[in-house]
């Protein structure tokens, strides 16, 4: 008899809900795609996406512009959320040559969203498997980002803390 287990993994966006729905053997990530998703721009990014970060192998989703990455999942990748706008209440990083506004709130997950990038990407990552920086600088989601024009920049900008 086959059963389901669905565990609730964290939010990639104000009111995301991620789920990891496992059945027998086999796993899919079941993710609910941002708002805007279905840019083109974001095909560009989620064919870039790569097949594992930091030693975490990429893992099925089943949501447009979405990647998992581990079992159970410690990244995920998100194209198409809100863009943010100018703030003070988050830090402003800058990695690769691209900004990133990083949320430490719900630690040890640490949510980034792109600045000034239309549409933006957000990668929430458990640092207690994944550093930020190494998920950040992996080549395929540089790549990725880097398809997306930069409109602003940030004023002033720090490095990720490990």
């Amino acid at each position: 008899m086959l059963r389901r287990l669905a565990l609730a993994a964290g939010a990639l966006s104000a009111g995301a809900v991620m789920l990891l729905a496992v059945t027998g053997c086999s796993s899919t990530v079941a993710l609910d795609p941002a708002k805007d998703a279905n840019n083109p721009v974001c095909a560009e990014v989620s064919v870039r996406l790569p097949d594992s970060i930091s030693g975490q192998d990429r893992r099925w989703t089943d949501a447009q512009a979405t990647g998992a990455y581990g079992d159970p999942a410690s990244v995920f990748v998100s194209c198409g959320v809100d863009v943010p706008g100018p703030t003070s209440e988050l830090q402003c990083i800058t990695l690769e040559g691209i900004d990133w506004l990083v949320d430490e709130s719900q630690a040890p997950m640490m949510r980034m969203t792109t600045y000034g990038r239309d549409p933006a990407v957000q990668v929430f990552v458990d640092t207690e498997v994944v550093s930020a920086n190494e998920a950040l600088a992996n080549v395929g989601i540089v790549s990725g980002v880097r398809m997306i024009p930069a409109e602003r920049a940030c004023i002033s900008s720090d490095e990720l803390p490990e």
